[in-house]
C-alpha cells in the first residue's frame, strides 16, 4: 500500500534502524517506549489488522513469535519473560493500520493491561 508508513520502511522508502529483519520481518524500536524494552515486529506484507488474517497467514504469525523469541534471547530477557502485543483497530490503540506486535520486556508487566 503506497501510503502506508510501514510499507514504506519495509522497502526502504523510509530508513529506519532495523534490529532484526528476515524474508517475511522485520524489527524496529518503538519512538514511544512503555517498557525499557519495547520493539515493533512488523510483517513486510500488508495486512491492516488481525481482522484481515486469512489461513495463508498462518506461517506468518509463527513467524512472528519465533522472531520474537529471537529477540528475547538477544537482549537477555528470555528468562524474565516478556509480553507480545497486537492492537487491532482504534478502540484497542492501534494507530497504524498495518499488523504489527508489539514486543515489552525489561520491566515487571502487569495485569490486567489496561
Amino acid at each position: 500500500m503506497s501510503d502506508c508508513l510501514f510499507c514504506k520502511m519495509a522497502t526502504g522508502a523510509i530508513p529506519v534502524k532495523k534490529v532484526y529483519e528476515d524474508d517475511q520481518l522485520f524489527a524496529i524500536e518503538d519512538i514511544n517506549p512503555v517498557a525499557p524494552v519495547h520493539i515493533l515486529i512488523i510483517p513486510k506484507e500488508h495486512i491492516a489488522n488481525a481482522l484481515d488474517l486469512a489461513p495463508e497467514h498462518d506461517a506468518l504469525i509463527g513467524s512472528v513469535h519465533r522472531a520474537a523469541a529471537t529477540l528475547a534471547r538477544e537482549r537477555g530477557v528470555a528468562d524474565d519473560g516478556f509480553r507480545l502485543v497486537n492492537n487491532t483497530n482504534l478502540a484497542a490503540g492501534q494507530s497504524v493500520f498495518h499488523i504489527h506486535f508489539h514486543f515489552l520486556a525489561g520491566r515487571k508487566l502487569t495485569w490486567p493491561p489496561g
